[in-house]
């Protein structure tokens, strides 16, 4: 429920608009220097995996920490995740500690503000990489739901590069099942997703521009067909008093670090049933919307 900023990052009617909407987008969320910083991890990241053929590099839980796209090669590289960047990049770790970013989520969900995992999904020009239609809350269920992806647009992100797509209000209703026929493949019924993209409305900004979203809000994103690349830092915050229940899809070192405030040393607790996720095998959860696409 909306609440009073907290550090001054947002005004009232923004915080109002978040948790009316589930999602607001707010430029200048990081500095010229921090920007630049993370482009140049990206450059590097991207030139590395010309070496590469497949998944590369190792995270905390044995899975590679780098993911590539089906049909990636050197001549035509296809990264599309980095796991935890937080743990190999000072300037991802500065940017998920001590941005302006961290303060627009602290006047989100309050003073005290719990890092849960950090990611960097990426669409390199002419990439196949579509995401299905999926809410995060089942992938990452917490005692309450005061949780914000903070989607960081490290390239501006256009209607042409694979935008995020959500559909306004969504955080309000529902939390809709990952699960089909048995299996987990980390989307919805194919019949909720064409509900859901009748409805859709895309994010897009300037690059240093942040996306905030409500953990519940559905969302999903097309190929980038563009000859521009469109990269997003992703970090997910939750409340002080949110704790989760389960592993994190992306296991981190930096996992539960307190980047506002502090520990409440106690525990708030919503009402409501949904079924647990299962954790990923592959190097992301891209690999499970792939191998079980309704």
């Amino acid at each position: 429920m909306p609440r009073d900023p907290v550090t001054g990052a947002l005004t009232a009617d923004q915080v109002e608009e978040f948790w009316r909407d589930g999602v607001l987008t707010v430029p200048d969320a990081v500095s010229p220097a921090q920007l630049a910083a993370l482009r140049a991890d990206m450059d590097a990241w991207v030139e590395e995996s010309r070496a590469h053929d497949g998944p590369f590099g190792e995270a905390i839980d044995g899975r590679p920490r780098f993911d590539v796209q089906p049909g990636h090669s050197a001549e035509r590289p296809a990264l599309r995740r980095v796991s935890a960047p937080t743990e190999v990049s000072a300037a991802h770790h500065e940017v998920m500690a001590g941005s302006v970013m961290v303060d627009m989520v602290a006047d989100l969900v309050g003073p005290d503000v719990r890092l849960h995992h950090t990611k960097v999904n990426t669409k390199l020009p002419g990439a196949a990489t579509d995401v299905k239609w999926h809410q995060d809350f089942p992938y990452t269920p917490h005692s309450n739901t005061d949780l914000v992806t903070a989607l960081l647009m490290v390239d501006e992100v256009t209607d042409e590069n694979g935008p995020l797509e959500v559909v306004p209000g969504s955080h309000r209703g529902p939390i809709h099942s990952l699960w089909h026929d048995g299996a987990f493949t980390g989307a919805m019924d194919s019949d909720v997703a064409a509900t859901m993209q009748r409805d859709a409305v895309s994010c897009v900004g300037l690059a240093g521009s942040v996306c905030l979203m409500h953990t519940k809000l559905a969302h999903a994103s097309a190929p980038n067909r563009s000859d521009r690349p469109r990269t997003l830092f992703i970090c997910v915050y939750g409340a002080g008093d949110a704790v989760p229940y389960g592993p994190s899809p992306v296991p981190s070192v930096h996992q539960g670090l307190f980047v506002r405030g502090s520990d409440p040393g106690w525990v708030r607790a919503e009402p409501y049933e949904m079924d647990l996720p299962e954790p990923p095998s592959g190097a992301s959860f891209f690999t499970q919307q792939e191998q079980t696409a309704r």
